[in-house]
């Protein structure tokens, strides 16, 4: 999981069986897009919390309040997407699940599947059931059916549930560091809804009764070269957690991407005395919080934070930088690079322990194999962070966690270097979540963390996003374009 906001992915296979409940809000444009609320009476959207308007919205109730903010939401897509028939969406607000430090923000997917329909594209191939609609320019399954089901946590910012981190409902993009903007994720569910996500299974690699999602004729595997609906199942369960071989090479979004992503990758360069067989250059993962190395390039001696206590320590023998840094680690970090292992806390956390103890950037250790972005917001950071590998992590330590506690003789340097796309590959094709580890409704079906800008589709919300779905600001109705909007 790239960080504490997740959403999670639904594919459904067969269509709801319950018909529209009473239409609480309708969003025309090219597309008319009809919110079917079906909270009950006091709760969701029906949630009578008195309100003050914020950002535009003029609702003076909670639920109030974020009906509007899904009419605006869905009249940013609508004006983007053609379609003859309506989409439908069912949407609710209920328990999801949470942590004190991190939730999932909300989970959406079409309601049924499609494949052999007047006017498909390609045969024997499953397309979302909004996507089918259009395609064939006729209502597919059951009259009035909702195409897409939404779900959003209705505990966000409470205790115990990303706590102090609640929904923004306003319209105007001012969420600040301590809110999650409403709009933003409204907009990644309904994305979702519309096609962005594969009906095949990544974990076992099972194509659903036989056939490929049309996502799958798009997706490939840089390992093998073959695209996911050529591979076998075990190819596509390998290919599903294999970091940075997992590529989109739909033709808009690669001819796009230039516009989008940003030129040069953000690397740690290990060098000095003590350097020896871990000097080099090496990948890493960018935070979306605090000042990127393309205009904060930094280079210092590299310590290591060690562990305090037996509950702060971690999988390579780093202190997790979840409190303020005391002692040597205090010490060792003024005016230096410090080296903190992933876990435990926000990313933005352990920045911000590390610029309080006066280090002047922060390198952490993942805690499986490979890189990401990392996403957080604290507007009181000015110190870059990046993410390494846990093997690069754990060979740095080697070298460090004998010297001394002021001076280690290693120096990293964090900066862009090259002139690869970030969040593409050598080739300039978009790369997809594939984690190392199987991660259930995120892998696959987004956007790689490693992409600069930070895109909407990617598996957690960044604080960066605008509201705009298209280049240069976006890649997600390109992809979606890719398979037939």
């Amino acid at each position: 999981m790239k960080s504490k906001q997740l959403f999670k992915v639904l594919a459904g296979t067969a269509a709801l069986s319950a018909g529209l409940l009473g239409f609480s809000g309708a969003a025309r444009a090219d597309v008319q897009i009809i919110i079917n609320n079906i909270n009950a009476s006091g709760v969701g959207f029906n949630d009578t919390t008195p309100a003050t308007p914020v950002g535009g919205n003029t609702g003076t109730t909670l639920g109030e309040q974020r009906l509007i903010a899904f009419t605006y939401a869905a009249n940013l897509w609508g004006k983007t997407l053609t379609s003859s028939q309506p989409i439908i969406i069912n949407a609710q607000f209920s328990a999801l699940t949470c942590t004190a430090t991190s939730a999932t923000l909300g989970s959406a997917g079409t309601t049924s599947i499609f494949r052999n329909f007047a006017n498909a594209p390609l045969t024997n191939t499953w397309y979302s059931y909004a996507l089918a609609n259009k395609l064939s320019g006729s209502y597919l399954g059951t009259a009035n059916a909702a195409q897409i089901n939404a779900n959003f946590n209705v505990n966000l910012g409470k205790t115990g549930c990303l706590d102090g981190q609640p929904f923004y409902l306003g319209l105007d993009g001012n969420h600040g560091a301590s809110a999650v903007d409403f709009v933003a994720v409204l907009q990644h569910e309904m994305g979702h809804g519309l096609g962005f996500q594969t009906f095949t299974n990544g974990q076992t690699g099972a194509q659903n009764g036989t056939s490929p999602a049309v996502w799958d004729h798009y997706l490939m595997g840089t390992a093998t070269g073959k695209l996911w609906k050529d591979m076998t199942a075990a190819e596509r369960a390998a290919s599903a957690i294999s970091v940075d071989k997992l590529v989109w090479t739909g033709p808009r979004v690669t001819a796009l991407a230039p516009q989008v992503l940003r030129v040069g990758l953000p690397k740690a360069t290990i060098s000095g005395s003590a350097a020896g067989t871990t000097a080099g250059i090496y990948a890493t993962g960018e935070a979306a919080f605090g000042p990127s190395v393309a205009t904060a390039a930094r280079t210092g001696v590299l310590m290591p934070m060690m562990p305090t206590s037996t509950t702060d320590t971690s999988a390579v023998g780093l202190s997790l930088g979840c409190d303020a840094l005391t002692g040597n680690n205090a010490r060792a970090a003024v005016g230096n690079i410090v080296l903190i292992s992933r876990g435990s806390c926000n990313f933005a956390i352990k920045a911000k322990n590390a610029q309080n103890a006066g280090a002047i950037g922060v390198l952490i250790v993942n805690n499986a194999a490979g890189v990401a972005g990392m996403s957080g917001a604290d507007d009181t950071l000015v110190i870059p962070t990046l993410m390494i590998d846990q093997t690069v992590g754990a060979n740095l330590l080697a070298k460090l966690a004998t010297r001394s506690r002021t001076s280690s003789g290693v120096l990293a340097t964090m900066s862009l270097v090259g002139t690869q796309l970030a969040g593409a590959d050598p080739q300039g094709r978009v790369m997809m979540y594939a984690p190392a580890t199987w991660t259930s409704g995120s892998s696959v079906s987004h956007f790689d963390t490693t992409a600069t800008r930070n895109l909407l589709m990617e598996p957690a919300i960044n604080g960066d996003l605008t509201q705009s779905v298209i280049p240069p600001f976006d890649l997600t109705l390109p992809l979606l374009q890719d398979i037939g909007w």
